[in-house]
């Protein structure tokens, strides 16, 4: 089984990659930050030294940047199984006072690395007639909330492409799947004091995500949902 996994260097993304290797899975992981994603290869190696870890460190936000990816991937010639767009960002803001550019910026990071991505890897799939994407939305696709603003915006257009894509894909059994977390206990939360577990870890994604992969050919999941116990912040 062979898993690309972006925005693979920590949090959520590093979270998914080894929760595939420990299934054995080989991982092509994708970063910006090389040095990150070095160290998070290497650990990932040491714990399972059977499965292949290849990594390439570039910016998805970049057209080019997410173009390239899929080549390099394609370059390797070995089927791939799951695709897990990850890579995103979050930068707070009101639609009526954000910085200027933000929302080219959220945009661009979270849905067109997506998009330009899964142009490159999907045809292969196709031609395979099998395959499974799962794209890390947000709980921000599904209700709007204050200070969301272009982030909100963004999330809300990944949810269309990934519903899109799966009526797109269903004739050539490809399965895709709409991931919905809510708080997650990442970088972006900072030095949230979570020793109530008051919010979720990146493992309980990673978890849901595997299991979802697991079903049979004639099921899909299509949307998986994750709050905390205690709702939303």
């Amino acid at each position: 089984m062979n898993i690309i996994v972006t925005g693979a260097s920590k949090g959520m993304g590093k979270a998914i990659a080894i929760a595939f290797a420990k299934e054995g899975a080989n991982l092509f992981l994708c970063a910006r930050n090389e040095t990150i994603l070095q160290q998070t290869a290497a650990e990932i190696s040491t714990l399972y030294p059977s499965i292949l870890v290849k990594i390439k460190s570039i910016d998805l936000s970049k057209k080019e940047g997410a173009q390239a990816l899929g080549e390099w991937v394609n370059g390797f010639r070995v089927p791939i199984d799951i695709l897990v767009n990850n890579a995103g960002q979050f930068l707070p803001g009101s639609i009526y006072n954000e910085p200027e550019g933000l929302l080219e910026k959220m945009i661009e990071t979270n849905l067109y690395s997506a998009y330009h991505l899964t142009r490159k890897i999907v045809p292969q799939m196709i031609k395979n007639n099998s395959g499974h994407i799962f794209n890390i939305c947000s709980i921000a696709s599904l209700n709007a909330y204050p200070n969301g603003g272009g982030y909100g915006v963004s999330k809300f257009a990944m949810m269309g492409f990934s519903k899109n894509l799966r009526e797109e894909l269903k004739p050539y059994n490809i399965k895709v799947t709409a991931v919905y977390p809510g708080a997650v206990l990442t970088d972006s939360w900072g030095d949230f004091d979570n020793s109530s577990n008051r919010i979720m870890e990146a493992e309980d994604i990673a978890t849901m995500i595997v299991a979802a992969s697991k079903l049979s050919p004639q099921a899909v999941v299509e949307d998986i949902v994750l709050r905390p116990q205690l709702g939303d912040l």
